[in-house]
């Protein structure tokens, strides 16, 4: 009798599933990212401190549009693995435009991000909320 062997599948159903970092999602190419709506910001180095502040803590992505133009600047923090895991959810800061801010936000991302630290300082004050519908329709 011939012996069976496991499929290749099911090797690897025992390992923990791989983690997705913290992602902060920054919105560009609309009017958050503009010199018409936020005159004397400069965009391009926003993206750049954040990608430096948060290293490899997670990643950070520019977007054309998150359809929440009335909070420009949009920035959208969303959990790794582990903090949704935990109870995190993605958190919407709008008016992100100077750099304490994002520090701010780079800090809470080296510290685990949704679910796993509290946002630092007055990030609370720039939270917002999106309709279901908004959530929905955005990619990821």
């Amino acid at each position: 009798m011939s012996r069976r062997t496991r499929p290749e599948k099911d090797k690897d159903k025992d390992k923990p599933a791989a983690s997705s970092p913290v992602t902060v999602t920054v919105c560009r190419g609309c009017c958050c990212g503009t010199d018409a709506k936020h005159p004397g910001v400069d965009h391009a180095a926003q993206l750049v401190r954040l990608r430096e502040g948060v290293g490899d803590g997670g990643q950070v992505r520019a977007v054309k549009c998150l359809d929440a133009c009335a909070h420009s600047n949009v920035v959208v923090v969303s959990p790794s693995a582990e903090g949704r895991r935990a109870g995190g959810r993605p958190v919407w800061l709008g008016w992100v435009l100077e750099n304490d801010m994002l520090d701010e936000i780079s800090d809470w991302v080296r510290a685990g991000g949704p679910g796993l630290a509290d946002p630092p300082g007055t990030l609370d004050l720039q939270e917002f909320a999106v309709s279901r519908r908004l959530r929905e329709s955005l990619p990821g």
